[in-house]
């Protein structure tokens, strides 16, 4: 494992920009403002060496303008025209050096909650903006439940020890979500207790891990039998296959 270090750069109400730091170098994912990255940067005498965006919504990419003006470095970012910042446009199977980091990255393209959603991961950390949330997934803006199925299905062929840093902080409340959606998992009750503990003390909740993900995430357990009969009853006919249950838990989550 690499000696370096994954700081969570909090931004607007529940925005993580996770900042890579290897000496007096940073990397940042997601920087949706720009005003905390600057301070975090200068309270630690760091210099931005790249940004990396997974999508082109503006709470995960709108502080990258700010950004270049202090630092010119490149930023990687999916093939979307929508990301005017992006120098680096990245897309399934690249694979690169972060800038300054000592890093190496590899690209997926999850597209669903956005069409042009990408990740970067390696066998140690995954950074999937809001497609993978723990114990959850995001909402379904530009793509099919089919899509976001698959998104999640090739997410969850990483390494089980592979860490999770997502973009935003709802574990709790996806937590609550997931009781709901297979509630005889024994794996939840602890969990909600853990994050509700760190929430406490003001801590973030994550990374979570692929294996945790695997054990509770009622989205990547869509083929399980205690998620399907739930989804099931809340359609009022049987689904059978795993993009349907997807599909109902996603829409009953929308308004959950």
């Amino acid at each position: 494992m690499l000696s370096i270090e994954i700081v969570p750069v909090r931004a607007f109400n529940d925005n993580y920009v996770w900042t890579l730091v290897n000496g007096g170098n940073a990397a940042v994912v997601d920087p949706g403002d720009a005003a905390p990255v600057l301070e975090y940067l200068r309270a630690h005498n760091l210099t931005l060496t790249a940004i990396l965006n997974t999508h082109h919504h503006a709470d995960h990419v709108g502080g990258n303008a700010a950004l270049l003006q202090h630092f010119k470095v490149p930023v990687y970012g999916p093939h979307d025209e929508r990301i005017a910042t992006v120098t680096q446009r990245v897309g399934e199977g690249d694979s690169f050096m972060l800038d300054g980091i000592g890093v190496g990255l590899s690209v997926l393209e999850i597209p669903a909650h956005t069409r042009s959603h990408i990740s970067f991961h390696n066998e140690d950390m995954l950074f999937c903006g809001d497609t993978l949330f723990a114990c959850g997934c995001g909402r379904i803006f530009e793509g099919t439940p089919a899509q976001m199925h698959a998104a999640l299905t090739k997410l969850m062929a990483l390494p089980d020890r592979t860490r999770v840093y997502c973009g935003h902080e709802y574990t709790l409340s996806n937590i609550r979500f997931a009781l709901a959606a297979e509630p005889a998992n024994p794996l939840l009750a602890d969990w909600e207790r853990e994050a509700a503990a760190q929430r406490e003390r003001g801590e973030v909740t994550l990374p979570s891990t692929i294996a945790r993900e695997k054990a509770a995430n009622p989205f990547v357990r869509c083929d399980q039998a205690g998620v399907m009969a739930t989804a099931s009853r809340r359609a009022g006919r049987p689904l059978t296959d795993a993009v349907s249950v997807l599909a109902e838990i996603r829409d009953w989550k929308n308004n959950f």
